[in-house]
């Protein structure tokens, strides 16, 4: 199967983690395009949502939810969109993105073919969005 990069590495910037899951901020072109998108991972190597047991889904997707939340109060979409494929990365994780009716793919995936440039949006802070993913997580009652 080879090196799983989830396993391996972080998968972007830690904005927040306990010991089941992590919540990053996605780098390079894709947060360019999306300022905030941000990708909830689970800590273990499990492929599939079924993998988990009932209150391990549960908290994985408070912490979706949570963030979720935190992006539509920071950066305020016109739209959010989770998606959890592991096509590429069979590592189970969540991708949580902002979209905006003028983005450069809207209103199909990120992942398909761009319909225009770009707009310049401006990049929430690391710390503003690790504040916003921290006050979305105590409303949830979630703890690090």
């Amino acid at each position: 199967m080879g090196v799983c990069q989830l396993c391996q590495s972080a998968g972007g910037e830690i904005l927040w983690e306990d010991d089941r899951c992590r919540v990053v901020r996605v780098e390079g072109a894709e947060a360019e395009s999306f300022p905030g998108y941000c990708r909830v991972v689970w800590r273990s190597h499990v492929a599939e949502m079924s993998d988990l047991a009932g209150a391990a889904r549960r908290h994985l997707m408070d912490v979706v939810f949570a963030v979720e939340a935190a992006l539509r109060n920071l950066v305020a979409p016109d739209k959010i969109n989770l998606a959890a494929l592991g096509n590429m990365v069979p590592h189970l994780h969540w991708h949580v993105i902002p979209r905006w009716r003028d983005d450069s793919h809207f209103p199909a995936a990120i992942w398909s073919s761009p319909q225009r440039p770009v707009p310049r949006r401006p990049a929430p802070a690391s710390e503003a969005l690790r504040r916003a993913i921290d006050e979305a997580l105590a409303t949830h009652e979630i703890k690090s």
